[in-house]
């Protein structure tokens, strides 16, 4: 999402490879990216006086620890992406948690029912508008309507953040209502679907697109001046909207966690689990990237807080990861990525 990611499933990040004198530890097998990772373990750290040894995969982490089996160091395994969570539990890798702190503190909504995988931050799926448009609310719904016809700049059909959206529409309105959705978001494109949430935004300041579909951080990003000048000025050019569905919420994704179903240091992993869901280290998740904290308590980064108040989607996320496979071939299916207008 914003640095150099080292690849290969062997790729290794060591944070800490000594723990304390007392000897506690916990190892961390995470697919968040290093930079925004470390600042909160070493909180964690510092507060608690347990190491962390933290193993950085960009891909493979199921495979990993079920390669591992039941010798695997694997104490806590965190995601970027809900689909990557929800496979995990889905191939035994979790054990549900019984903690009052991850219950009290997390909406059901954002953690397994059966407390196998906890929600610890959130990135609303949006739509940037020239700032100048007439236009204070929509629907993800509207944004097949012939007004947006040549008006709408969106990436690839196929990229997970599309796909999942795509997967909870087609559970709320069924394949039919989905295809002919598609077809409108094909048709209302002002050029092919491609490149990157950013673009979007470009696109926008450049008149190419009056509305584009984006991930809520990124205009953190842009904003903030973290991606440059350049994309400074873009953020300058649009406002953001909270779309929802129709009787429903705005599509969110999220970072998570759960314990390694052979946790050797469980109850030190149950430990950090908490501590991610502190104030103090939501803080960090919505000033470090711009996040939405999971916290009720926590405070938004007041360039995310200018949106309005998020109320996400109540789809229960494994629906929507069952679900992702089909809206990937209805994808194909519409032709979605090829440029026609």
């Amino acid at each position: 999402m914003k640095f150099s990611i080292a690849t290969g499933l062997a790729t290794v990040l060591a944070l800490s490879a000594i723990g304390p004198a007392l000897g506690q530890e916990v190892n961390l097998y995470t697919t968040r990216e290093p930079g925004l990772v470390q600042p909160l373990l070493e909180a964690f750290t510092e507060e608690t006086g347990v190491s962390v040894n933290t193993v950085f995969l960009q891909d493979g982490l199921a495979e990993r620890v079920e390669a591992e089996g039941e010798s695997s160091p694997a104490d806590l395994l965190m995601t970027v992406d809900f689909g990557i969570l929800i496979d995990l539990v889905g191939r035994g890798l979790t054990q549900p948690i019984n903690s009052e702190v991850l219950t009290e503190t997390i909406p059901a909504n954002l953690r397994g029912e059966d407390n196998n995988w906890f929600a610890l931050s959130a990135r609303a799926r949006v739509i940037y508008a020239a700032k100048d448009l007439e236009l204070d609310s929509i629907t993800y719904e509207d944004l097949a309507d012939e007004q947006w016809r040549n008006r709408l700049c969106i990436r690839s059909g196929q990229h997970p953040y599309n796909t999942a959206l795509f997967a909870t529409y087609l559970v709320k309105h069924g394949e039919e209502e989905t295809r002919s959705w598609l077809e409108g978001l094909k048709a209302n494109q002002a050029r092919v679907a491609a490149g990157g949430d950013r673009d979007g935004a470009r696109d926008i300041a450049a008149g190419i697109c009056d509305i584009a579909v984006g991930n809520s951080y990124y205009v953190g990003l842009m904003t903030s001046g973290a991606g440059g000048p350049d994309q400074q000025s873009w953020a300058e050019e649009m406002k953001v909207i909270l779309p929802t569905f129709e009787n429903g919420g705005t599509q969110v994704n999220i970072s998570g966690a759960a314990v390694a179903a052979h946790a050797p240091n469980k109850d030190d992993a149950v430990r950090l689990l908490e501590f991610l869901v502190s104030d103090e280290a939501q803080a960090i998740y919505a000033e470090a990237n711009f996040e939405y904290p999971v916290s009720p308590t926590a405070e938004l980064n007041p360039i995310i807080a200018e949106f309005g108040t998020l109320e996400p989607d109540d789809m229960p996320f494994e629906e929507v990861v069952a679900n992702r496979e089909r809206a990937s071939e209805l994808v194909d299916e519409v032709n979605f990525d090829t440029f026609e207008n």
